[in-house]
């Protein structure tokens, strides 16, 4: 089926004319397509991520090591979806990726790294495709701000029953 604007669009969640290639902290919340719980489970509290969690987490701390403009601060892995600060800084050498840049390649490479294990590995397949296809990002204005959610993202997997993206709460 061809694209029909009329009934082909998709609501942006991002806030209209901002820059998402300056300098700043950003909450970014990525959920996996369906909220598939293919990332590990949470027992206790504790999450306990399986080989493709752990690989997601792994392509997630080395986003710095390909990004010299881009440091990350907090981060939690979850069964099917993650939470991370990334804070995009300048530097006279380097231009800066915007946001949506760095998030697409994250989940290009996470995907198709997957995907090998889905063939490789025997991980569980997923339905469609691995993630969802935006991102939620909130721009982190403040030390108040990026304390309340550094602590969110550590408290997440404490919290996971309650938690509104719980494959659970969609029943």
């Amino acid at each position: 089926m061809s694209y029909n604007p009329d009934i082909h669009h998709r609501r942006s969640v991002r806030l209209k004319g901002y820059d998402y290639s300056q300098t700043g902290a950003y909450f970014i919340t990525i959920c996996i397509h369906q909220r598939q719980p293919l990332l590990g489970a949470i027992a206790d509290g504790i999450m306990y991520p399986n080989p493709a969690g752990t690989m997601v987490q792994t392509i997630w701390e080395e986003l710095q090591f390909h990004y010299p403009n881009l440091e990350l601060d907090a981060f939690v892995l979850m069964p099917n979806h993650i939470h991370g600060i990334i804070v995009l800084k300048s530097l006279q050498t380097e231009p800066i990726m915007k946001l949506g840049e760095i998030i697409h390649r994250f989940k290009s490479f996470t995907t198709a790294k997957y995907r090998h294990g889905v063939h490789q590995e025997q991980w569980q397949p997923f339905i469609g495709r691995l993630w969802q296809r935006n991102y939620y990002e909130h721009i982190i204005r403040d030390r108040e701000s990026c304390d309340h959610i550094r602590q969110y993202i550590t408290n997440n997997p404490s919290s996971w029953e309650s938690d509104l993206l719980h494959p659970e709460k969609e029943k």
